[in-house]
């Protein structure tokens, strides 16, 4: 929506090895989505040298797993010269897997426990594409690959495991991860759906029984299937306005030699204020009376505003932007109730989607939304073109 999250990432960043000084852990795990996007920005890529770089003095490990946002080859671009840092680089599914498994060891050498390293992986990485599949073929085809792969890196693992008890006596757990969309999690509007068209969700059952499995992509801290040691620890920062009633955390695994104990979230301070705000005129003005005495200037609180009038309301922009004239607060959406908008289509067409093509219902789904400002419009303008551009490639796949 126009602004910047770097000072958000750079505190969380900083009260992240804090926090694993305090807590005195051995290694952190980033399962995914290191980047938003495969070309980041030069900052996002100095704060995550620069967290490495800063973490390197304190002796804990760092495994860094490529997500479906992140680029393998821009991961892969500093993977060896990371190596000398403690950090382990795991941008994709590797030729030899032998390479996702990692022993990491403490400082006098012994072993600590062994990683199954799994990022997200790609269809292409892992299974043969046949002509003449269906659709329910290819979705079968796709969760077993995976569930193969998993169980391929585990069963190294736990070779690894039983040589490491032969030789030093030492008992180690073994951890999986992760980057992909579990049967029954819960998302938000901020994440990105994947595997469409194929599998949509893999079914916890189909993991090995690892001590412990930390997984990426859901940005809603959660356990899986409603076990302790499968889970998603969630995004760092509020990705959309949907997420502010959910704590961010990370997650700490602990372990007795290779006995998983506990995990244990440990709540990430908000280091921007965002606050969604429902209702009418008069509710949402007595709302940003009450937040405009919470904050200052010096670090304004960010809104969404969902307005629920019966009323055509013209000049909506011009009173919601009277109420916080002079107030540390600025409207980053406004709109109008959803079922409002709903509403407004319905009367408009009663159209059934065989008439529609793709771009018809998109443009209506767009008509649904408040843009006005020049801001908003060249976000109008984008969208339509990244649109635009994601069923030409469909057409163009479907037509390979």
């Amino acid at each position: 929506m126009g602004k910047s999250r770097q000072s958000e990432h750079k505190y969380f960043l900083s009260w992240l090895i804090d926090t694993a000084i305090d807590q005195k852990v051995d290694a952190i795990i980033v399962a995914g989505d290191i980047f938003d996007t495969g070309s980041p920005p030069s900052y996002a890529r100095e704060l995550y040298n620069q967290f490495i770089v800063n973490l390197r003095s304190t002796g804990i490990h760092i495994i860094i797993l490529g997500g479906n946002h992140d680029s393998v080859a821009t991961l892969s671009e500093s993977k060896e010269l990371l190596g000398y840092f403690n950090t382990h680089v795991i941008p994709g599914a590797l030729s030899d897997i032998s390479e996702q498994v990692i022993t990491l060891h403490d400082p006098n050498g012994l072993p600590l426990l062994i990683i199954c390293a799994i990022p997200y992986l790609r269809p292409r990485d892992i299974m043969l594409s046949l002509a003449g599949q269906s659709g329910s073929d290819k979705k079968q085809n796709l969760q077993q690959a995976i569930s193969d792969h998993y169980q391929s890196i585990y069963s190294l693992a736990k070779e690894r495991k039983k040589k490491i008890y032969n030789e030093t006596n030492q008992k180690v757990p073994i951890i999986a991860t992760g980057h992909l969309t579990t049967v029954d999690a819960k998302s938000s509007e901020s994440v990105r759906e994947i595997y469409i068209g194929s599998l949509d969700a893999f079914p916890s059952s189909a993991f090995p029984p690892a001590d412990y499995i930390a997984l990426g992509h859901i940005h809603l801290a959660q356990k899986v299937g409603g076990k302790e040691h499968i889970r998603y620890c969630g995004s760092p920062i509020p990705l959309s306005f949907d997420e502010l009633n959910n704590d961010k955390t990370i997650v700490i695994a602990k372990f007795d030699e290779d006995k998983f104990i506990a995990a244990i979230p440990k709540e990430i301070p908000r280091f921007q204020p965002m606050h969604l705000i429902k209702g009418d005129l008069k509710t949402i003005e007595n709302e940003i009376n009450k937040l405009a005495k919470l904050y200052n200037k010096s670090q304004p609180a960010w809104l969404d505003i969902e307005v629920s009038t019966q009323d055509y309301l013209n000049d909506l922009q011009q009173r919601i932007q009277s109420m916080i004239e002079g107030f540390p607060l600025e409207v980053l959406l406004l709109r109008k109730e959803r079922k409002q908008r709903l509403q407004s289509i319905d009367s408009v067409t009663k159209e059934t989607l065989q008439e529609l093509t793709p771009k018809d219902v998109f443009e209506r789904r767009l008509a649904s939304e408040n843009w006005d400002g020049d801001e908003l419009q060249d976000r109008k303008i984008r969208i339509s073109k990244s649109f635009d551009q994601i069923v030409n490639d469909l057409m163009t796949e479907a037509d390979a």
